[in-house]
């Protein structure tokens, strides 16, 4: 029997639901840019939009034998740099808008650290924890059938991204190399070590925050060392950076799920933080700690405020109650632009997502790259490129935020919009 799982209408979890248009943030953020810089008129009707723009609908034959029928996307916002980039997303609330406004984010990611790529995006409307690890795999390859016409190693590399790891990369490298019938590594990062991953990937993202990190903490004299951190969000990125900052002496007082959050004014052990959470499913109920919503963990009292969840969490209505000196954006999005102008006028110091989470993709591309030359580097160099090219990054956008007066993520898409700007001029319009 054939149904249509009505995904559409299941109720909503996601702040983003309920918060801004994401897609209308991402473009009021570019316009910002864009009028600092003068930009031309056309020219900014050409970045303003996706590239290209595909919706799947696709049938999945479930475990008890009825097929059901999932809708997914696949969006291309800029390629003058090169080919796209960005992950794929397996969430219930996924919409067309909100993949629009992630690719562009890619697009001025990968140009703020300088990588030659232009950002894509895809994502599928589904709840991967209701669905057997059989019916992912189904759902995964059907999915990267359906949008194989627009992806592949020179054109559009996927990687993971909320609810997608290695192994749903592993698949779609699979598939994708069986419709050619010869091993492509390439066409996806994020994979396994065993089928062309590279050291260093899972790492990547949080280690790309927290050398961003550094630079904000000595910017302003605010030793990492003793320095009280709140995390949102204890997935890849968040328990990662957790680790990473317990490391350089921080004080992990907060982390917090999508079941909730734990709170301890004395610390956290991030070892232990996981291992609960390995054995229960979450990090609430973790012996020792108190409760914290989601919410109350983006105002507790905190140096360092790493939103590492999903968007529109830092928004106008709880921005005035933000107290931390720095907020580090390792999610895509988590701060709205009203919150953005409220945190500037109140000394908080943003590391925008473009710039703070960038670590992931600058891996992916030393990954690409040695997929592309079958050669594969020691942990020891990617770590070492990745804290060149953030630190090098950082800096340009902190100079650019000095110059002209404006917050970090305006400065971060001048620097992003600026090269993107020069590829495509460069170019030309074809014909």
């Amino acid at each position: 029997m054939y149904r249509r799982l009505n995904t559409q209408r299941m109720a909503s979890s996601n702040p983003v639901a309920e918060a801004p248009n994401i897609w209308a943030v991402a473009q009021a953020q570019f316009d910002k840019a864009a009028e600092q810089l003068a930009l031309d008129p056309g020219l900014r009707r050409v970045l303003r939009v996706p590239k290209r723009e595909l919706t799947v609908n696709f049938p999945v034959t479930m475990d008890d034998g009825h097929v059901e029928v999932f809708t997914g996307y696949r969006v291309q916002h800029n390629l003058s740099r090169g080919p796209a980039k960005g992950g794929i997303r397996y969430h219930q609330d996924v919409t067309l808008d909100e993949v629009r406004a992630l690719a562009m984010w890619m697009t001025w990611k990968c140009s703020v650290v300088n990588i030659p790529y232009g950002g894509g995006k895809g994502g599928v409307i589904v709840d991967p924890k209701k669905l057997s690890q059989r019916e992912l795999e189904g759902l995964t390859r059907r999915y990267a059938t359906e949008i194989s016409p627009l992806i592949g190693p020179d054109r559009d590399i996927p990687a993971p991204d909320v609810n997608t790891n290695a192994q749903t990369m592993a698949w779609i490298m699979d598939t994708f190399s069986m419709h050619h019938g010869y091993t492509i590594h390439g066409v996806v990062t994020g994979k396994p070590i065993a089928v062309g991953g590279s050291l260093g990937r899972n790492e990547a993202t949080a280690r790309g925050a927290v050398f961003t990190l550094r630079q904000a903490a000595t910017a302003l004299n605010l030793p990492l060392a003793g320095a009280r951190v709140a995390i949102q969000g204890y997935g890849n990125a968040g328990s990662i950076a957790a680790d990473l900052l317990a490391a350089e002496g921080s004080v992990i007082v907060a982390v917090s799920d999508s079941s909730g959050g734990i709170f301890n004014a004395m610390g956290l052990s991030p070892a232990k933080v996981s291992a609960w959470k390995r054995e229960h499913g979450t990090v609430v109920g973790f012996p020792g700690a108190d409760a914290v919503s989601n919410q109350d963990l983006l105002e507790l009292d905190c140096e360092i405020l790493v939103p590492a969840a999903l968007e529109n969490q830092i928004t106008d209505r709880n921005a005035p109650r933000v107290k931390a000196r720095i907020v580090a954006e390792a999610a895509n999005g988590p701060t709205t632009p009203e919150a953005d102008q409220i945190l500037f006028d109140r000394g908080t110091f943003v590391i925008p997502d473009i710039l703070c989470n960038a670590g992931g993709v600058t891996v992916s591309y030393f990954e690409w790259v040695q997929d592309m030359q079958s050669f594969f580097w020691t942990e020891a160099r990617i770590n070492e490129s990745l804290r060149e090219i953030m630190d090098r990054a950082f800096e340009s956008v902190y100079a650019m935020s000095k110059r002209h007066g404006v917050h970090m993520r305006t400065a971060a898409y001048m620097v992003a919009v600026a090269r993107v700007a020069e590829a495509t001029t460069l170019r030309g319009l074809y014909p």
